[in-house]
């Protein structure tokens, strides 16, 4: 049967243009454009969000071929009962390209409704990029892009201090809002604009941080045609995820503006959010981070199957309650509970989670959610935590074994000039690549070799995942 496309058979309705939004990928538009639309539907905000393409290449000709149309199915498991929520979103008005729609993309800055500036340019993207110029069409930058933009607005309304925008980055990085704002006035004072743009900054403007947490796997492409036959449309950009959402917004209150609370949304404005990141980025993404090298080398394919399996499973508990959790501050009995309702969410059956796709950048993503929990257990227990100890050995290895995996291209040929230097799989090799890897400061902000026992420990795996395979050297860590 031949489907129609979504948007002949919807009608979007036409609202103002009041947010920007630096990224058209899966997260966002299954995360903050979603909330927008239950907005639209719950309160008077009445406002559309105009996507920008932060790269050359993306979505924007098959979003706007949708006119901007698109279909959310969030499905899981509560309270023991299965569910699916399946909604098609109007909240987007257009996307645009600013590699080949400059002119169009710069002139929304002259819209007097646009309030809110939403971003998600991976971790990446809120780092400082020398060469960027003023007169770039566009610079290379998102930052230099958004102090462009901003430059364009702060002379269309004349310096009003009324028409300053609330950027509310998703990157996962610490502190996002305060470091875009810092590379913004950067970029303004090295292109030596006016004392008074600057000032605009910082006074008409709130750079806001944030921390987002919902699981998206994004396009379902093996269940595609079903879910297009269920839903009587097609739709080339069907977005998956799961129910669970949380959005965790600091340095300043604007419900009143964009209502989220008032619309029943798990959004919590904070004046400090460094609890949440923390629970966050060691509990859910820390525990990403510790098994999924080794469950790669051990045979599996996905979160889901990972949790299946019962030596795996143990692996995971084991690392997660017994050194993550004993290894931070807080109420334990708090962050138990909000551990076992990330293990259920890994479990969600209709969460395809590929563990390589979990496995990109994987050496920044430990230093940044489990060497935080690895050194605090150090210091606390004055002993090296087994299982965070293992998967650093397992990380290692996942470079030596698996062709494709990808992160910094200085970090993969760092690997395979160590590897094949010490190609041999013998207790001095193991020792001289574990001490090389743990002594890259530049990697893990020390010398982690100066941790007592900790390249020992992480030798020791080594060595025996050579000798006695990733399945059973899982097992023996579980049961030593």
């Amino acid at each position: 049967m031949e489907l129609k496309i979504l948007n002949s058979v919807y009608t979007k309705p036409a609202r103002p243009e009041k947010i920007l939004q630096y990224g058209e990928g899966n997260f966002l538009r299954a995360f903050a454009d979603w909330m927008i639309d239950i907005v639209n539907e719950k309160s008077d905000f009445n406002g559309s969000v105009v996507l920008v393409q932060p790269l050359d290449k993306g979505l924007a000709d098959m979003i706007n071929g949708q006119n901007g149309l698109y279909t959310t199915i969030l499905r899981g498991v509560q309270n023991g009962k299965t569910v699916c929520e399946k909604r098609t979103i109007t909240s987007v008005s257009r996307c645009l390209n600013p590699y080949s729609q400059y002119d169009a993309y710069m002139e929304c800055a002259d819209n007097p409704e646009l309030r809110f500036v939403i971003s998600n340019t991976t971790e990446a993207g809120i780092t400082w990029v020398e060469g960027c110029k003023a007169d770039d069409k566009p610079p290379a930058s998102f930052p230099a892009k958004v102090t462009q933009f901003l430059y364009r607005r702060y002379k269309t309304f004349n310096g009003d201090t009324g028409k300053g925008l609330v950027f509310i980055p998703c990157e996962l990085i610490d502190k996002n809002g305060q470091f875009l704002q810092e590379y913004v006035l950067r970029h303004a004072t090295e292109w030596k604009l006016e004392q008074g743009f600057i000032d605009w900054i910082k006074n008409a403007c709130c750079f806001c941080s944030s921390l987002v947490d919902r699981i998206v796997p994004g396009y379902p492409a093996e269940e595609a045609e079903k879910l297009c036959l269920e839903l009587g449309y097609k739709d080339n950009l069907l977005d998956t995820a799961e129910i669970f959402h949380l959005w965790v917004i600091e340095g300043g209150n604007f419900d009143n503006e964009i209502p989220f609370v008032q619309s029943g949304l798990n959004v919590i404005w904070t004046d400090d959010m460094s609890f949440y990141r923390t629970r966050k980025v060691r509990i859910l993404n820390g525990t990403h981070t510790m098994f999924v090298p080794a469950a790669v080398q051990y045979g599996l394919t996905t979160v889901e199957e990972s949790l299946k399996n019962s030596v795996m499973y143990q692996f995971i508990r084991k690392g997660l309650f017994e050194e993550i959790i004993p290894s931070m501050d807080g109420d334990t009995a708090a962050l138990e509970s909000y551990a076992e309702d990330v293990l259920e969410r890994f479990r969600n059956p209709y969460i395809r989670h590929l563990l390589m796709s979990i496995t990109l950048n994987s050496v920044s993503k430990f230093k940044t959610r489990d060497l935080p929990s690895l050194l605090a257990y150090m210091e606390k227990t004055g002993t090296v935590p087994r299982i965070l100890s293992f998967s650093l050995a397992a990380l290692i290895n996942f470079y030596r074994t698996c062709p494709e995996a990808k992160d910094d291209t200085a970090v993969l040929e760092y690997f395979k000039q160590l590897f094949a230097v010490h190609h041999e799989t013998t207790a001095d090799s193991a020792r001289n690549i574990s001490r090389n890897v743990l002594s890259k400061a530049d990697w893990w902000g020390e010398d982690l070799t100066l941790q007592k026992g900790l390249a020992e420990a992480v030798s020791a795996h080594l060595e025996t995942i050579w000798k006695d395979g990733m399945n059973a050297a899982v097992t023996g860590c579980i049961h030593e």
